[in-house]
């Protein structure tokens, strides 16, 4: 992929990257001369599980997804990724094997960048190195949110969260475009399909209300506050909470 055919809208998801976005631009077109540009289809399988990690990619649209197979065949999704996030980068910059299997979920877009790219600039670029120290601190929080979410959560809070993390604004009603099927947003939020539909219901009363591909939300600051406010008393009386928070939105 050439400089001269990076767009804007590229280089802005590039700069946005942990990893790169310390980088000048000459570093940038240093970068993108030696990456190559893909264009894949939605279930497109990046890479599998204990092959040699030689390439990270830098997602520029669409949505792919990082997961493991089980002994009996069943996928467990470890992460989810989208624009201007990198995938893969760890094991490549340590010369491991990747831990897990990447695959499109989405129709996606995406920089390939070979390792040794890397490698050859963090000889003459300091700020490559310390983007990869960030890019590393940035996946261990990501981890460390996840198992809080996971141990501190309700399921309700968990969707709560997911959804609040997809809307467009901060506060008011919005309607969002699920970027990919219910089944991987209950596989995302460590929940059964059963019980991630047990969860919609209960959001109801935050006024929400889902259909196959979008969810409606009247206040985006209202789903908010459940997700993230004194989860300690949510996840003792969830029922409470949300009783509570719907007496608010009804004054």
């Amino acid at each position: 992929m050439s400089a001269l055919h990076a767009s804007r809208h590229d280089r802005d998801a590039i700069s946005s990257a942990v990893i790169f976005s310390k980088l000048l631009p000459e570093a940038v077109d240093t970068l993108l001369s030696q990456s190559e540009l893909q264009e894949h289809p939605r279930n497109m399988l990046l890479f599998e599980k204990d092959e040699r990690a030689t390439v990270f990619f830098l997602l520029l649209e669409g949505w792919v997804k990082l997961f493991r197979t089980t002994a009996g065949g069943d996928e467990t999704v470890v992460g989810l990724f989208t624009r201007g996030e990198c995938i893969a980068d760890v094991p490549c910059l340590m010369g491991v094997d990747y831990p897990v299997s990447g695959k499109t979920v989405s129709n996606a877009r995406m920089l390939a960048i070979p390792s040794r790219a890397i490698v050859e600039m963090t000889r003459s670029d300091p700020a490559v190195c310390l983007g990869m120290l960030a890019s590393m601190a940035s996946h261990l929080k990501k981890l460390v949110d996840q198992v809080e979410e996971l141990k501190a959560c309700t399921g309700p809070q968990r969707l709560a969260g997911f959804l609040v993390g997809l809307a467009p604004v901060a506060r008011g009603s919005c309607t969002i475009i699920l970027p990919y099927e219910k089944l991987l947003v209950a596989e995302r939020l460590g929940m059964k399909p059963e019980s991630l539909s047990r969860a919609f219901q209960r959001l109801q009363a935050l006024g929400v209300r889902s259909s196959l591909h979008s969810v409606a939300i009247d206040d985006v600051a209202i789903l908010a506050e459940f997700s993230g406010r004194e989860r300690w008393m949510a996840v003792r009386c969830p029922l409470v909470r949300i009783g509570e928070l719907e007496r608010s939105r009804a004054r």
